[in-house]
């Protein structure tokens, strides 16, 4: 890079997290080139690279059972209003959210606990007073729920990342519609792999979530999960008359979590519930690709229809079906953002809790990047 010249950046990786970063480093100046493919048409056909952002609802909330998340959170959702209004396209639907659980488990005590320390605004109620505030919902013995009836909902996944890609080439990134097939990190830049081009930057984020060791080349740090959701179609009248509901995130074992009738591609209304009781590994690009390709697992959503219908009784369902998706955690279930050399970079790692904070996240990947830069 010569006297005066603007540094090259890359970015691997359109999702949650790499659009965002994209987004910060080009409103600073810095127009990255952000590489990776689009959600593709068909995902039972396709045999090239998968995410697990392809979905109309993730839960977002202040509160977490760990300060870090909720902070990160709080950041990410204070941006909300500002990205939605800069780009034109809406991706927050702030019905509120409940985190659930056995009153006297440590799952609520870890919430109330975050809660407290961060001043996350909430109503502590108890089984009957949950009940009585959302009359459809019937939950169990002893049961109990913080309620962020304010500025938490449910955010669109798709929307969010088509809202940071509009910012990110407003501002002057450049997007390239293909997978990354090679890094190699040598002493003037690194060399991108695309196709049979070879692409140098000064500069390379990798930000590719389920996909991200195998785009570094190493050898596996992260655990890729295979995850299991169940869509519980409701007819319009339903779906309006239960507009009232909140997002729903339970203590379980299984991490179950729900959210409230939201409208698909296909122009119906879903109720979508999720939470593995186990986790199969996905430990090679194959292997992700198998498992979207295979739509999910049919014991799975069994067991999740009936803990549905154990929440909502009294609610009608037209039809289940079910989809893959995965989740890529850490030892630490911290995200990795981090410097792997003086030129390469990563932020991944949502362990379960990205989307809602992924502004925040690629924020900090952004961060990383730009203060090597300054620091020449």
């Amino acid at each position: 890079m010569g006297m005066g010249q603007t540094p090259t950046i890359a970015v691997i990786g359109r999702g949650l997290i790499g659009s965002a970063a994209a987004r910060h480093l080009a409103v600073s100046g810095y127009a990255p080139t952000v590489i990776g493919p689009g959600e593709p048409l068909d995902k039972r056909t396709h045999h090239g690279v998968f995410a697990s952002h392809y979905d109309e609802g993730r839960i977002t909330r202040k509160n977490a059972t760990d300060a870090y998340w909720a902070e990160a959170s709080i950041a990410s959702i204070t941006r909300y209003a500002d990205i939605e209004a800069a780009s034109g396209i809406s991706f927050f639907s702030p019905v509120g959210a409940l985190m659930a659980g056995d009153s006297d488990g440590a799952f609520m005590a870890s919430a109330r606990a975050v809660a407290a320390s961060l001043g996350v605004s909430h109503k502590d109620l108890d089984r009957n007073g949950a009940e009585c505030q959302f009359p459809d919902l019937s939950l169990p013995d002893n049961w109990a729920v913080l309620w962020e009836d304010a500025e938490s909902g449910h955010i669109s996944p798709r929307r969010l990342v088509a809202a940071q890609t509009r910012l990110a080439k407003d501002a002057g990134a450049r997007f390239l519609d293909a997978a990354v097939s090679g890094l190699d990190v040598k002493a003037t830049g690194v060399d991108v792999t695309v196709g049979r081009d070879v692409l140098t930057f000064d500069r390379v984020l990798v930000a590719a979530g389920g996909m991200t060791d195998h785009v570094l080349g190493r050898d596996l740090k992260y655990k890729v999960c295979a995850r299991t959701v169940a869509l519980f179609e409701i007819d319009e009248d339903h779906a309006a008359r239960l507009g009232y509901l909140p997002s729903l995130v339970m203590g379980t074992p299984e991490g179950h979590y729900l959210l409230p009738p939201i409208r698909y591609p296909d122009g119906k209304s879903y109720m979508k519930l999720g939470g593995d009781p186990d986790d199969i590994l996905l430990t090679s690009a194959q292997d992700i690709g198998d498992w979207f390709r295979s739509g999910g697992r049919a014991d799975v959503r069994d067991d999740q229809e009936a803990r549905f219908r154990a929440l909502f009784p009294g609610v009608s369902v037209r039809s289940v079906a079910m989809d893959a998706c995965m989740t890529t955690w850490t030892d630490d279930l911290r995200p990795e953002i981090a410097a792997l050399s003086d030129r390469l970079f990563v932020a991944g790692a949502g362990n379960g809790a990205g989307a809602k904070c992924s502004d925040e996240l690629g924020r900090r990947g952004a961060a990383l990047v730009m203060n090597s830069i300054e620091k020449g």
